[in-house]
């Protein structure tokens, strides 16, 4: 029966954890680590959930968290990445406003998913990361202005480039 319970709850609920870890560490091998320690937790813990949200509140908080970490192992340890090293890499067009997400500060990028991709209202995002409405309500705001910014100055730098052509 619990390995059904298991299969259940990463099939509802890893997609949803994966793109959190993904947008947050920017990294695709490290937000699969994530992902998989937050389910071996969730078999350590083995707790009760007072319904599917609360499950799911648990289950986000506990990849926030363990994203944070590893962010934090990463400033006090630096490396050079290999992807870094590929010179040749140019983004996608299409991938724009996800690009410009990817280079917000972790703990505005966190809560510009949780809102606008996910749908959580301010106060499930409280609730979520810990902290108060206020601080949600100012890191949304910060972040939408930050990437305001960075499209508009892409948008200039793309209108730049074609008028030289």
């Amino acid at each position: 029966m619990e390995d059904k319970r298991i299969e259940e709850i990463v099939h509802l609920y890893g997609n949803l954890l994966y793109r959190i870890c993904v947008v947050m560490l920017r990294n695709t091998q490290d937000a699969e680590d994530v992902v998989q320690e937050v389910f071996c937790r969730y078999l350590e813990k083995r707790m009760e959930f007072a319904d599917r949200e609360h499950e799911k509140a648990w289950l986000i908080t506990v990849a926030h968290n363990l994203c944070k970490d590893m962010l934090r192992f990463r400033t006090r340890h630096p490396q050079i990445d290999i992807d870094d090293l590929d010179i040749g890499y140019i983004p996608e067009a299409s991938g724009e406003v996800l690009e410009e997400l990817m280079q917000l500060p972790a703990a505005i990028r966190a809560v510009i998913y949780l809102h606008y991709i996910e749908g959580y209202k301010i106060r499930e995002i409280s609730k979520i990361l810990k902290v108060s409405e206020n601080v949600v309500k100012k890191r949304l705001q910060r972040g939408r202005e930050q990437l305001r910014i960075q499209l508009e100055t892409s948008e200039v730098k793309a209108v730049g480039n074609t008028s030289l052509s």
